[in-house]
């Protein structure tokens, strides 16, 4: 194998250098490889941001990719698979090393295979395959030209193949919980539509669900009937096709001759209808709207090139970095448009852990993955820091959309427990729909609480959402999207907050019972949560006052005025910022002490108390600096420059178990873990640019010695781009310009 990642060194004159000159350096971060691969594990990605491929020549000359959708949800809400495509050709591709190339052109979001056999061979001498997903249709395109006429046949390949109990096997991670439990859950099988039509038809459809069994472990059967079961009657599948294809037994087609040209189309849709019948309409119809391969192909490039000029970091001289970064917001653009948020361990491109394992073991089972079907808001919440500064906010949609879908419930359920009004608290592991993960909340537990000890209050998460929210409109300045998502999300939010503790002799909220993170599992006044609240109230406080109520605004100010100080103890004649009042029962390494620097910003750049907050950096209990680890971040807010750099470089060096170099892990997640590529678009982020106090603070933890090129995003619809090299600042150009007397280089000082 070889991989190619290079970086253009930042050579054209800064000011005069156009978008299209910027992006010259995303040719240089393409992943080349020169052999084909084995299996699935040398499986290269792509996505329109909800469909998606694993893709790979094997050395026969087959392309084989699988299909993945973001919201493909089984009956026991495992995100699978679709399918998987076989696609052989006769003469086959030649895939010896001195012939083959695979490329995944990142400008415009294709992966083409090209192969050349010797100009002494009779036959297919030429031969090039380009993959890519419709930016604005639900299509995988296939197009394959050779030089020589060649049949083609194209395979769909499935292992949902019979219904199957799902205790069977070791699934406890596939479905958290669900294995050996009394209802006995059950993995059902596709089904292949019979047509004499030359296409492929398959699907999956839920006759069944987990969800009114969730309602009653989690003692809510009140509230059943209330709401729609998210699962029941959801259905994905695909439809293959293609020109000049006939059948070819019930799974595959052929060409009817050889061609010079062949082309396939993959339709993939996911959507609960009432009947198979109706599901097979609605795809038909896909079908019957699908635009031809060129203008698709065009279109499909043109958004590439849009996606790629909303901003760029590029570090001259440090090209695993670089194409760390620019491979891992590939990622995010590949699966960040869905009906499904970002799954943490592994996103849509899951494989199987040991290719030619039994697809009914977690060892050959494509769907499998460790830590299972739920969100868990510690891990998913990277995917979508990251994305403030790069400008991807639609991207950020899914995510919250996911919340409001859930509201709802959330309320219901806080009403049921605890007699709450218009109060919502969400899990650290939900289901997309609101509830907690079964196997966390535990099976015949009668408390609101889960038995899991290192989640059971762990609902900082919450905050953090809002906090994410508030950046997000700080950005955009979009009172539409305050009005419709922020504010209805914060307000039970907070509440919920306020009605859970009680308040002490003083007046001061007591938060008690408590514990810190996943860490310090009994604890009083917990830091993250007192430093959330104080960092998150007067925001809410400040929005405008025509998003507000008066009301909403006088709870938050009341519980303001009661929140305890931020715990902080003097220890060896050094003050130090603690993780609670008081605290005990460790069962974990997290530093919660640290969440008043990040995710809550209350030290930092440009803020008080810089000092205490290094301290209490500079002795941290747990360093960790890969998968959710975030140090990097944290040492970047606090304006610890080369210690950042450093952490930051090491995350890029980390090396992928599989092919791919942005296929993280594994680590403590899966692969490919969206945690540590994500971590490291953060840091790069925060080491070029933060905010307080209405100042941009430029290079607020930067190497002197690292060049750079940036374009970056910030508050009030501010974009930011510039070029320092050799300890210069060569140019910078801040939109609007009416914000540049806000901007503060500090490594000017």
């Amino acid at each position: 194998m070889i991989l190619v990642l290079m970086i253009l060194g930042c050579q054209a004159t800064a000011g005069a250098a156009s978008d299209a000159d910027r992006l010259e350096y995303l040719d240089r971060c393409n992943v080349v490889w020169n052999s084909p691969g084995n299996n699935s594990h040398d499986s290269m990605p792509l996505g329109n941001g909800d469909i998606g491929v694993n893709a790979w020549v094997e050395p026969s000359g087959d392309l084989v990719f699988y299909i993945d959708k973001t919201d493909a949800w089984d009956e026991n809400d495992r995100l699978c698979k679709v399918g998987r495509v076989r696609i052989k050709f006769d003469p086959p591709l030649a895939a010896d090393k001195e012939g083959f190339c695979q490329e995944l052109k990142l400008r415009e979001g294709i992966i083409e295979v090209r192969s050349q056999k010797p100009e002494a061979s009779s036959q297919n001498s030429e031969f090039r395959i380009r993959l890519w997903v419709d930016s604005d249709q639900p299509v995988v395109r296939v197009e394959a030209e050779s030089s020589q006429p060649v049949s083609c046949r194209a395979e769909v390949e499935l292992w949902r193949l019979r219904e199957r109990p799902f205790g069977d096997v070791d699934d406890s991670h596939s479905g958290n919980g669900l294995s050996h439990q009394p209802f006995k859950p059950v993995v059902l099988p596709d089904a292949v539509v019979q047509s004499s039509a030359p296409q492929i038809v398959w699907y999956h459809r839920n006759t069944r669900s987990i969800f009114l069994e969730t309602l009653r472990n989690q003692n809510l059967q009140e509230l059943q009937g209330q709401f729609a079961d998210p699962l029941l009657s959801n259905t994905f599948g695909a439809c293959l096709s293609g020109e000049g294809m006939v059948k070819d037994g019930d799974r595959a087609l052929k060409s009817s001759s050889p061609a010079k040209k062949h082309q396939l189309s993959i339709c993939v849709l996911a959507e609960r209808t009432a009947t198979p019948e109706v599901w097979l309409k609605h795809i038909g119809g896909i079908e019957r709207k699908s635009v031809g391969f060129e203008k698709s192909r065009r279109t499909t490039a043109e958004w590439w090139k849009s996606f790629w000029s909303r901003s760029w970091v590029v570090v001259d001289g440090n090209e695993a970095l670089t194409c760390g970064y620019v491979l891992q917001r590939f990622m995010n653009a590949c699966s960040g448009r869905g009906a499904s948020p970002i799954k943490f361990n592994g996103s849509m491109f899951t494989v199987e852990k040991t290719p030619g394992a039994s697809a009914e073991t977690p060892d050959g089972d494509p769907d499998w993955r460790a830590w299972g079907c739920c969100y868990w808001f510690q891990n998913t919440r990277p995917s979508y820091w990251s994305m403030l500064a790069s400008g991807d906010f639609d991207m950020m949609e899914p995510w919250f959309r996911m919340y409001l879908g859930a509201l709802p419930l959330s309320k219901a359920r806080m009403k049921t427990y605890y007699k709450f009004e218009n109060a919502a608290c969400f899990p650290e592991t939900m289901y997309f729909w609101g509830l907690p993960c079964n196997g966390d909340y535990g099976w015949g537990n009668k408390a609101p609480e889960t038995v899991n000890t290192y989640i059971r209050r762990y609902w900082s998460g919450c905050l953090e959402l809002v906090a994410v929210m508030l950046d997000r409109y700080d950005f955009t300045e979009d009172k539409d999207y305050a009005k419709t998502t922020l504010v209805p999300l914060a307000d039970p939010i907070i509440s919920f907050f306020d009605q859970y503790w009680k308040r002490d002799s003083s007046g001061k909220i007591r938060f008690d019972p408590a514990q810190s993170l996943e860490t310090w599992h009994v604890a009083v006044n917990p830091l993250p949560e007192i430093a959330g609240l104080r960092s998150l109230l007067p925001r809410l406080m400040a929005l405008p006052k025509s998003l507000t109520t008066e009301q909403q605004r006088q709870r938050w100010q009341r519980m303001l005025a009661e929140l305890p100080p931020i715990p902080v103890k003097e220890i060896n004649s050094r003050k130090l910022i603690q993780p609670a009042e008081s605290f005990s029962a460790c069962s974990n390494c997290e530093n919660p002490e640290l969440y008043c620097v990040y995710p809550f910003r209350l030290f930092g750049v440009g803020r008080d108390n810089l000092d205490l907050a290094r301290d209490t950096y500079s002795v941290r209990r747990c360093r960790a600096d890969s998968c959710w680890g975030q140090d990097s971040i944290q040492a970047a807010l606090l304006g610890l420059g080369d210690e950042a750099g450093k952490q930051v470089a090491n995350r890029a060096s980390l090396k992928s178990a599989y092919r791919f170099p942005a296929m993280w892990g594994p680590f403590n997640d899966w692969i490919p873990d969206q945690d540590h590529g994500n971590n490291l678009l953060i840091t790069l982020h925060y080491m070029l640019l933060q905010e307080s106090g209405g100042k941009i603070y430029l290079f607020p933890a930067w190497p002197k010695t690292w060049d750079v090129f940036f374009k970056l995003h910030a508050s009030r619809n501010t974009v930011v781009e510039g070029v320092y090299r050799a300890g210069k600042l060569e140019s910078l150009k801040v939109t609007p310009s009416s914000r540049l007397k806000d901007v503060q280089n500090m490594l000017a000082k």
